[in-house]
């Protein structure tokens, strides 16, 4: 486990997924869902694909290839390739494992970065093959709700009218759009709000979403550019957490077939050529 302090926050990040599984204050007040029996997971990052593909089964020039949910980034023993007091890099590349459920190389890097009260995530996706890739990538991080509980607010900064995806119980969801539940921005999270599993923002219609305090005061911050952000937290299992997940990518709509470049929200990379973006999270 890695550590990375400063005099407002310390940080635990996994090799294993590159995951971070824990963010503390200077009073000791732990802001990360510490998995359990309702999620095992703290922050997993997705890759190289975002929810499913259909079946677990994708096209790459007409071959059939096999990836479960997320991808296999999250389960992926990561190495640590530079290392301060306040930022960690962590990388991975394709293996004669990967290989053989995704067909491409490429370089993952992941950075963690501390800056007094906030934790700058940065990803880094390098192709290393001789030919165009095609990948989707996205955070999954989990935090606690302030409560104890599955009841609190999410602000977010835009006040209009907003649309999400059609989604489904099973997980499953329609490029087609319906009316965001909230009122000027504002979401109430309950476990209703996830009976059709998450909610997904997308067309870039939100850059900041706010977990609010019980005081009314911000208690975890997360501001993305993703063309995506969704919600989560297990329908039924009244977990006192949320996930506000910032996403470069979405799974394949109900019925979806066609090779994996022409997914919707699939980004590509000629050889030679990188991608790198980030989210922050500020914490109080």
């Amino acid at each position: 486990m890695i550590e990375l302090k400063n005099e407002q926050l310390t940080i635990r990040i996994a090799e294993l997924g590159a995951e971070l599984q824990s963010a503390k204050n200077s009073e000791g007040r732990e802001y990360m869902w510490q998995a359990g029996q309702q999620w095992p997971r703290h922050s997993p990052i997705l890759f190289p694909i975002v929810c499913s593909v259909n079946e677990n089964t994708y096209v790459v020039d007409g071959e059939e290839y096999h990836l479960p949910r997320h991808g296999f980034a999250r389960d992926t023993e990561f190495t640590v390739i530079s290392q301060t007091g306040q930022k960690v890099t962590l990388a991975l590349h394709e293996s004669s494992e990967t290989l053989k459920v995704y067909p491409f190389r490429f370089n993952l890097a992941i950075t963690y970065r501390l800056e007094d009260n906030k934790v700058h995530v940065i990803w880094h996706v390098e192709n290393t093959d001789s030919r165009e890739i095609h990948f989707q990538i996205g955070g999954h991080p989990a935090f606690n709700m302030p409560k104890g509980k599955l009841e609190g607010t999410i602000k977010l900064d835009n006040e209009e009218p907003m649309d999400v995806l059609k989604s489904y119980a099973d997980g499953s969801h329609d490029m087609i759009e319906v009316p965001l539940e909230a009122d000027m921005g504002m979401i109430e999270v309950s476990n209703n709000f996830f009976r059709n599993d998450s909610v997904k923002i997308h067309k870039s219609q939100t850059r900041r979403a706010i977990l609010m305090d019980t005081n009314g005061e911000p208690a975890v911050t997360v501001d993305y550019k993703t063309p995506v952000c969704a919600f989560w937290s297990p329908y039924g299992k009244q977990a006192s957490f949320v996930c506000i997940e910032p996403w470069y990518g979405i799974g394949d709509p109900r019925g979806w077939k066609g090779e994996f470049k022409d997914k919707p929200l699939m980004n590509h990379l000629q050889p030679g050529a990188s991608f790198m973006s980030k989210y922050t999270i500020t914490f109080g």
